[in-house]
């Protein structure tokens, strides 16, 4: 008699449950990998009409853009004058732009911000004017905007003047009468968050001297590192695989840090109102940022929420300081190695603020060859070196090329700003590049520091004062030359920012 048939395993109760499981996982799977597939050939082929460098299959261009050194950047713009597609791995594409014609196209439309990177922002930022689009960006912009107004910033010369003041102090106790090698971007990087947080805040934190945010600025300084590695890892481009990962977890928990500081700024705020003291209207001859967050949020709680305030708040705090410590920084080394430049500045500075001791906005308006040095230091170190859109329809650039919807377009300003059919000799140090008549002939769109069309920074007047200020104190005070034992490096951050802090001799002038 034969034996019964054993049943097969697909037909035992348990398993047919996980066969059916395995097909439609590997079902899915195979629609990912078409789905891949043909977005690959499709970018391929909308990118044809556009020569770029070689690039690996599977990782792009990813080891070129990862390197600290921004030269090759520089031979990539020599190379392919307005653009270039930039792969990153397989499967993803930014379309790199440099050219003032196309720079024009490109930011008189009102695309929205590309995810990349300004999805990575929003959980340590949330959705503030950095990342906002569409009408809730408008009405954030047109919310803040007096905030900025030339009359308010006048009053803030003053405050200014007082955290370089503290930071010179501190320079000149670490100097003495001495030529001394100081490390000086730690101290920048403090210097300015003191200065954002008393003129957007009106919060005193003594930041510079008691060391309560030191916590916030490296951890501010981690997460630009972060969201930069991020960027150019295609796999960590999913929010899943990023979150699990080791620099996923890091970045939640630097994270918490800037949420917990920016809490504390608005619960203080919150506090002294609840307690009756008026010295946030009565005082201050102007309303800063938190009061007209925290009015708009009376006003209409719907239109702007707990959450729009703490995103603002965030952003402000951030964006704040981390671009105008980067620019002080980089103005102070262009200016280290450019004595003649530096002396130059000395001069004006003096005739027009004599010792220092009080400064005016008038004052500063009259200070033009240090504001062309200011201009050529960005136009040489853009502090943020691209901003990104993704596209809402197709875009045609002058020339007849195009682009369709969909493409993540860099505009790439330091490509911009090194460009060799923009600029004559665009690696040497000229501010007179920025005198009336040699801007009146230059294209509008060369020079772009702080963006041009409807996204413009709406701080560049800020960052402008904040700059004139610090630097004339400085000036004043000290000579600066560059520490030659320890060259300069670009570090990957969103901000461009020295890779192993920026070290100076620093040279207390008799008589300050």
């Amino acid at each position: 008699m034969l034996r019964a048939m054993e049943p097969s395993w697909l037909e035992t109760r348990g398993a047919r449950p996980l066969y059916l499981a395995f097909v439609f996982g590997l079902a899915l799977g195979l629609l990912q990998v078409i789905k891949l597939y043909l977005r690959r050939q499709r970018l391929l082929r909308d990118l044809r009409p556009f020569p770029a460098p070689p690039a690996h299959w599977f990782h792009g261009h990813r080891k070129l853009l990862q390197e600290d050194k921004m030269e090759k950047l520089e031979e990539i713009v020599e190379k392919y004058p307005c653009a270039f597609p930039c792969w990153i791995g397989p499967f993803q594409a930014f379309f790199f732009i440099y050219d003032p014609d196309y720079a024009k196209t490109f930011l008189n439309r009102t695309d929205p911000k590309s995810q990349y990177p300004y999805k990575f922002m929003t959980p340590c930022l949330g959705k503030g004017l950095l990342n906002l689009d569409g009408p809730k960006w408008f009405q954030h912009r047109r919310l803040l905007t007096p905030g900025l107004h030339c009359d308010i910033l006048k009053k803030h010369v003053e405050v200014m003047a007082h955290s370089v003041n503290t930071m010179l102090a501190k320079w000149e106790k670490i100097c003495g009468t001495q030529d001394t090698t100081v490390e000086v971007y730690e101290h920048i990087s403090l210097m300015a968050l003191d200065i954002i947080m008393q003129c957007a805040f009106n919060q005193e934190t003594n930041c510079q001297i008691n060391g309560t945010y030191d916590a916030y600025v490296k951890a501010a300084s981690e997460l630009s590192k972060i969201m930069f590695y991020r960027l150019y890892n295609f796999w960590h481009h999913h929010d899943i695989i990023f979150k699990f990962s080791p620099e996923g977890h890091h970045f939640q928990e630097l994270s918490k840090v800037l949420h917990r500081y920016t809490e504390k700024v608005i619960q203080d705020r919150k506090k002294s109102l609840k307690a009756g003291m008026k010295q946030d209207n009565t005082q201050k001859k102007y309303p800063d940022f938190l009061d007209i967050f925290l009015g708009t949020q009376d006003e209409n709680e719907d239109s702007f929420s707990e959450a729009d305030l703490r995103s603002e708040v965030s952003t402000f705090m951030l964006a704040g300081h981390n671009a105008s410590a980067a620019s002080l920084s980089w103005l102070l080394y262009c200016l280290a190695l450019n004595p003649e430049h530096q002396e130059r500045c000395r001069e004006e500075i003096r005739s027009t603020l004599g010792d220092g001791s009080s400064i005016s906005w008038d004052q500063l308006n009259e200070m033009s060859y240090t504001t062309m040095c200011i201009k050529e230091t960005f136009r040489l170190i853009p502090p943020v070196p691209f901003i990104s859109r993704e596209l809402s329809k197709p875009l045609a650039f002058p020339d007849g090329c195009s682009l369709p919807a969909g493409m993540n377009v860099v505009l790439s300003i330091w490509g911009l700003h090194h460009n060799p059919a923009v600029w004559h000799s665009p690696q040497a140090f000229d501010p007179l590049r920025f005198t009336k008549e040699n801007s009146d002939q230059r294209h509008p769109y060369a020079f772009l520091t702080f963006s041009a069309g409807p996204r413009n920074c709406i701080g560049q007047q800020f960052a402008m004062l904040e700059l004139k200020v610090a630097i004339a104190l400085i000036l004043l005070h000290f000579r600066v030359a560059p520490d030659l034992t320890r060259p300069l490096a670009f570090s990957n951050h969103l901000v461009l920012k020295p890779k192993d802090g920026m070290h100076l001799h620093l040279m207390k002038l008799t008589g300050c």
